[in-house]
């Protein structure tokens, strides 16, 4: 569990995406299509998952134009008409144009720190923390962060970088985005990573994410983030429709963690709400126990009624202690 990512720390392996700088691009950045780039950039793909059990004294050095030089490019480029998260908006975010959720061409972020509150293997995280969200949900405990895409300050993808830099010197032991959601500022993401330089190249990069990202996205993170630490919140699409406003739910989230855990590692999030264990703890222990087989799983008992949960009287409460006991009852069950 978590082997690749522990290498890493070790100075054993490096992160996925200094294996993504030695991965040669053939194509032209400026002059290929789209379709070719993102061929070429799934070829990419595949080189790096071949060397991820590389040693660290392997000799890797990036290429002039490389793997993450590509994903960069295309980024920007979907933009244009977004389609980072799986309601696919279309809109031209370069133009001035939002989308559902809000986030403009420069992104914004609210804070960064080294999160001491994540999983004990993260901790001490650098967490950025991204303004705006590709979710509403009703009981955001982050609402004055994900409801407001415009707060905060310029992302500025240079001054993140150093940001980053800064807190390998303080002891991070990695660099995690998270939000709101980060889906709609992979592009300032991307670019930070590349700046981040060799530096970093043992700082392994996390993905915060409610996992409604879109395919094509996922072929721009694979290869970069070396692990998905992904919220799994509903077992069935009614539930994440009425909480979420989100369509298509469990298809979309089902098959990002199936791709995040052929690329990379993950640490599933689980939320238990409160009357929803058979309708969502349930099933997402079902699916997880026999599709991620030995997967890392946080059942979390973290949900107070923020935001708008007053408006939805079955979880304007806390969990009970009978929820709890049930909820644990069910994870030794699935032997989560």
């Amino acid at each position: 569990m978590l082997d690749r990512y522990s290498s890493t720390g070790r100075k054993e392996r490096f992160a996925l995406h200094w294996l993504a700088r030695s991965i040669p691009c053939h194509a032209d950045l400026s002059a290929a299509t789209d379709e070719e780039l993102r061929e070429a950039g799934q070829a990419g793909n595949e080189q790096v998952l071949a060397l991820r059990d590389a040693p660290a004294d392997a000799a890797l050095e990036p290429a002039q134009v490389n793997l993450l030089d590509l994903k960069v490019e295309l980024s920007r480029r979907v933009l244009a008409r977004c389609r980072f998260c799986e309601r696919r908006c279309e809109i031209d975010r370069l133009s001035g144009a939002t989308g559902y959720c809000g986030v403009g061409a420069e992104s914004r972020y609210s804070s960064d720190f080294l999160h001491m509150g994540e999983e004990p293997e993260l901790v001490p995280s650098h967490t950025i923390f991204f303004s705006g969200c590709t979710f509403h949900c009703v009981y955001c405990q982050n609402w004055d962060i994900a409801m407001h895409p415009r707060s905060g300050f310029p992302a500025e993808p240079a001054m993140l970088a150093a940001v980053l830099q800064e807190g390998l010197s303080q002891g991070s032991r990695n660099a995690n985005f998270v939000g709101g959601n980060p889906d709609p500022d992979l592009h300032t993401i991307l670019e930070t990573v590349k700046l981040v330089g060799a530096e970093g190249r043992f700082l392994p990069m996390v993905w915060n994410s409610n996992m409604y990202t879109s395919s094509e996205a996922m072929e721009l993170l694979t290869g970069v983030i070396d692990v998905y630490l992904g919220d799994f919140r509903y077992g069935n699409d009614a539930c994440a429709k009425e909480l979420s406003d989100v369509e298509g739910y469990g298809e979309v989230v089902r098959r990002n963690f199936a791709i995040a855990w052929e690329t990379s590692e993950v640490m599933v999030r689980h939320l238990v709400l409160p009357g929803h264990l058979e309708c969502c703890t349930r099933p997402v222990m079902e699916w997880v126990a026999g599709n991620m087989p030995g997967a890392y799983f946080n059942l979390m008992f973290q949900y107070r009624p923020e935001y708008r949960a007053g408006l939805h009287p079955a979880i304007d409460r806390r969990l009970t202690q009978q929820e709890r006991e049930k909820a644990l009852s069910m994870a030794a069950e699935y032997d989560l």
